[in-house]
């Protein structure tokens, strides 16, 4: 079916949303009154590239903890950094704590997307979804599970990512006017329960009727995507500096990877292993038998690991001594909280 013709989606997807939606804690019920947009923006915020099995434990701590925009603003750097560690992309976790202290200033949250593009952290996919989802304005919601929807209720044969102008072109085409809130969180859902990336079940769709890429009898096919590039490879040691049953913690730089985070200290991550060097002081550094392995967005990582036992008087870099028997307390990134479960084992 060609693009330009009209297809009633949001009938039948908000009714099969009535009675299939599902119970999230920052979710209104459908047709409900607009849920309390602290909880929408916190939730749209932890769900950017994070599954939401693992956003919801997340959510429910924060919100348990500082149930408002007020009330984060008032949190401490250190304490947010902390409590954000394992939700992973860091950068998330400074802008949500510069945006609340924001509204708080203002005493309310914008309304519209124009306005909440002017918040940190805030991009076209989040205030398009803050202003849908709290405000019941109508805007255009496009995230991967809508986008895979799309695809295929279109055929869209282009691949990503070049394709998605079209794609958030042909969502416009199909979001109603009324409950367009519902509406976005209606294709969510049918993207994470019945449109799946393999397997969709597909006689279970409301729009399968309508759907060009359930005609083509192959609908798993898309959406295209390019080919990916293989990520560069980089290589860094970590330092493990006990002394008197404490392990030191520093802090990394506010800028950058992982920024404002505890972590143990390191040498520098580039393209070779680079051994002891970079090593934050002279000891009697122990390469261990073991490394860690992890994945950034754009590059993985493999780490070496050191350690050093020194007397109290021995000068260290600044930072925290904290006791090794409660070091997974510390509130480390991932790649520092597997470098500590594996130093851990070794002391074992």
């Amino acid at each position: 079916m060609p693009d330009n013709v009209p297809r009633a989606i949001a009938a039948p997807l908000l009714k099969w949303y009535d009675a299939h939606a599902r119970d999230l804690p920052w979710r209104a019920r459908p047709g409900a009154n607009a849920p309390d947009p602290y909880r929408v923006w916190l939730s749209e915020v932890m769900l950017q590239q994070t599954q939401v099995a693992s956003v919801i434990p997340y959510f429910e701590k924060f919100t348990a903890r500082w149930p408002s925009f007020e009330a984060l603003a008032a949190a401490e750097d250190a304490e947010l950094m902390a409590a954000w560690a394992g939700l992973g992309y860091y950068a998330r976790a400074r802008n949500l704590l510069a945006c609340a202290r924001e509204v708080a200033a203002r005493a309310r949250i914008p309304e519209t997307e124009a306005e909440l593009l002017g918040l940190p952290g805030i991009g076209g996919y989040t205030a398009a979804a803050i202003a849908a989802i709290a405000f019941g304005q109508r805007a255009v919601v496009v995230d991967a599970n809508v986008e895979r929807v799309v695809t295929r209720l279109f055929a869209v044969t282009e691949p990503l990512p070049g394709v998605r102008p079209r794609i958030r072109s042909l969502t416009d085409s199909i979001t109603p006017d009324a409950r367009a809130g519902d509406f976005a969180q209606a294709m969510m859902d049918l993207g994470s329960g019945i449109c799946t990336p393999r397997a969709p079940r597909c006689l279970a769709c409301p729009l399968h009727g309508q759907c060009d890429g359930f005609a083509t009898g192959a609908p798993e096919t898309f959406p295209v995507k390019a080919a990916k590039l293989p990520k560069p490879q980089r290589y860094g040691t970590m330092f493990w500096i006990e002394r008197d049953h404490r392990v030191l913690l520093v802090r990394r730089p506010a800028k950058g990877l992982l920024g404002g985070m505890r972590a143990l200290p390191t040498g520098p991550w580039g393209d070779l292993p680079p051994g002891l060097a970079g090593a934050p002081f002279a000891a009697d550094w122990r390469l261990l038998d073991a490394q860690v392995r992890h994945g950034f967005t754009h590059f993985n990582l493999d780490v070496a690991l050191a350690a050093a036992t020194i007397a109290a008087h021995t000068d260290a870099p600044e930072g925290e001594w904290w006791p090794v028997a409660d070091v997974e307390a510390a509130g480390l990134p991932t790649v520092f909280a597997k470098a500590v479960r594996v130093f851990g084992r070794m002391h074992a």
